[in-house]
C-alpha cells in the first residue's frame, strides 16, 4: 500500500469512526433540543437534527429529493477528490490526508442521512463575540473544514515554492 493511500484510508476511517460515534452518543445521551454549557459563553453542546444542508439550505425540500440530491453531490464530490487523489505523487501523505478528511465528513454525513430519518445530527453550538451563534456543527464539517484548508495551505505553500524557484504553476 503507498503512503497515500494510507493516509487517505486512516484519515477517511478516523473521520468516520469519531463522527458516527459521536452522533450515535450525542443521539443515546443528549435530549433533543437541549444546549448544555462546555464553555459558558462560547461552546454548547447540543443535539438538533439538519434536514437541510450547510446553514439549513434545502431544508424544505422533501426528504426522497434532499436525499438524492445529497448523494449525488457526495459523488460528484468523491468523484472530483478521487481526480486529484491519483494526480498526487506516491509520496504526497499529507495532501492525502487532506483529501481524506473531506472524504469521510462527505460521506459521514451521507451516512447519517440514511440512518436518521429526518436530517443530519449537529452537536456542537458556537457563541462568538457579540452574541453571533455560528450554525450547529459535528465532527463530519470539522473535517471537511480542515481538509479544504489543509488543501487551501497546501496550494499556496506549492505555489510559494514555485515563485521562489521562479516559476509559476500557471505555466502548465
Amino acid at each position: 500500500m503507498s503512503p497515500k493511500l494510507r493516509s487517505l484510508g486512516i484519515a477517511v476511517g478516523c473521520v468516520l469512526l469519531l463522527d458516527g460515534g459521536t452522533k450515535a452518543w450525542v443521539a443515546e445521551h443528549v435530549e433533543r433540543g437541549v444546549r448544555t454549557a462546555l464553555i459558558d459563553g462560547f461552546l454548547y453542546l447540543t443535539h438538533v437534527h439538519n434536514p437541510g444542508a450547510a446553514f439549513g439550505l434545502f431544508a424544505d425540500a422533501a426528504a426522497s429529493v434532499r436525499i438524492a440530491a445529497f448523494t449525488a453531490v457526495t459523488a460528484v464530490a468523491i468523484g472530483v477528490i478521487a481526480s486529484f487523489y491519483v494526480r498526487l505523487a506516491p509520496g504526497e501523505r499529507w495532501t492525502a490526508a487532506a483529501l481524506g478528511l473531506v472524504t469521510g465528513g462527505a460521506l459521514g454525513n451521507l451516512i447519517n442521512r440514511f440512518v436518521v430519518e429526518d436530517g443530519v445530527i449537529d452537536f456542537l453550538h458556537v457563541t462568538l463575540f457579540s452574541g453571533f451563534a455560528w450554525p450547529d456543527f459535528n465532527v463530519a464539517d470539522m473535517a471537511i473544514v480542515l481538509g479544504v484548508a489543509a488543501l487551501m495551505l497546501d496550494v499556496m505553500a506549492a505555489e510559494g515554492r514555485a515563485r521562489a524557484r521562479g516559476v509559476s504553476l500557471d505555466d502548465d
